[in-house]
C-alpha cells in the first residue's frame, strides 16, 4: 500500500514526538507500505516570525502571507523543520529525501484567492509532476514534502507560495496515487456527543457534528481537510488518526483506530 501521511508541526518541534513518529514510518516500511510523508510547521513559523518581529494575520485560519513571511515560510518549512524531519528519519533507519514544490518541479502553486481578502502569498497545489517522487520511492526512499512551491508562471521576482499543509495532502495524494490519506494528529479521532471516539463519518455527518456544536476550533479545518482529500480521492482510505505512539501509522490502517471517512448517506448517524 502506498501511503500518504500528513503531519502537523506540533508532532515534530520536540524529539520525543519526533522519534516516536519516525518509528511509526520504519515499522509500516517494514511491513512492505510506501510512505510518502507532507508535513507542517505552523508553530516553528510563528516563532521565527516573532523573533524577526514580524506581525501575523490570519484569515479563516490562513496565514496571510506577505514578501517578508513567505521567505520566512521557505526557511522554516523547506529547511528547518524539513531537514530535521529527514535527519531523525535516517537515524531512525530510514532512508529519506526532503524536497519542496521546485524540486525535479514536483508541484506549482496559484495564488489562494479568498472574496474580501489579500491573502498575499498563499497558494493551492495547480500543477503536480509526480516523476520525481515515484523515483525516490522506487529506490527505497521516503519523500519528505514541505508545503512550499513557486508560482505556475515561475516569476522569479516572486517569493515561493505557502500552502496550508492540510489543503496540498489531498491533491498530492490523487497525483503519487496513493492508497491511504492519513492525517496524524494530536487526537485520537473525532469525537461525538457523548466523548467517544467516531470510527466512521460521512460528510454529512461531518455537517452535523459542526451544525450541533460538538466539532469546534481546530476540529473543524481538521474535517474540511479530511474531506478534501475524501473527495480527491473517493478510492482511498481516508483517516485521522493519533501520532503517539511507535505504531501509529500501521495502527491507523486498522477499523477501530481513529476516524474513517467514507461517502456513505448518514442515515446511521453516530453523532
Amino acid at each position: 500500500m502506498r501511503i500518504l501521511v500528513k503531519i502537523g508541526g506540533a508532532q515534530l518541534e520536540e524529539t520525543g514526538p519526533r522519534s516516536q513518529l519516525c518509528q511509526a514510518i520504519a515499522a509500516a516500511r517494514k511491513k512492505g507500505h510506501e510512505v510518502v510523508v507532507v508535513h507542517g510547521g505552523g508553530n516553528q513559523i510563528r516563532q521565527l516570525g516573532r523573533d524577526l518581529n514580524i506581525e501575523e494575520r490570519y484569515h479563516d485560519g490562513l496565514r496571510v502571507t506577505d514578501a517578508r513571511t513567505a521567505e520566512v515560510v521557505l526557511m522554516v518549512l523547506g529547511g528547518q523543520v524539513n531537514r530535521t524531519l529527514v535527519a531523525a528519519l535516517q537515524r531512525a533507519g530510514v532512508p529519506s529525501v526532503g524536497i519542496c514544490g521546485a524540486d525535479g518541479g514536483s508541484f506549482a502553486v496559484r495564488p489562494l484567492v479568498k472574496p474580501g481578502v489579500d491573502l498575499g502569498f498563499v497558494g493551492q497545489v495547480d500543477i503536480v509532476r509526480p516523476e520525481l517522487v515515484n523515483t525516490l520511492l522506487q529506490g527505497d526512499f521516503v519523500p519528505v514534502i514541505a508545503t512550499v512551491a513557486p508560482g505556475v508562471h515561475g516569476d522569479a521576482s516572486q517569493p515561493f507560495f505557502n500552502i496550508n499543509a492540510d489543503h496540498a495532502a489531498a491533491p498530492l495524494c490523487k497525483a503519487f496515487s496513493c492508497d491511504a490519506m492519513v492525517f496524524l494528529t494530536d487526537v485520537d479521532g473525532v469525537r461525538g456527543k457523548d466523548g467517544s471516539v467516531l470510527h466512521d463519518l460521512s460528510p454529512c455527518e461531518c455537517e452535523d457534528l459542526v451544525k450541533a456544536g460538538v466539532a469546534t476550533g481546530g476540529m473543524i479545518p481538521k474535517l474540511d481537510a479530511a474531506l478534501l482529500a475524501l473527495r480527491e480521492n473517493p478510492e482511498a482510505l481516508v483517516k485521522i488518526a493519533p501520532a503517539g505512539q511507535p505504531d501509529a501509522l500501521l495502527a491507523a490502517l486498522r477499523e477501530d483506530v481513529g476516524t474513517t471517512f467514507h461517502q456513505n448517506s448518514c442515515a446511521t448517524s453516530g453523532t
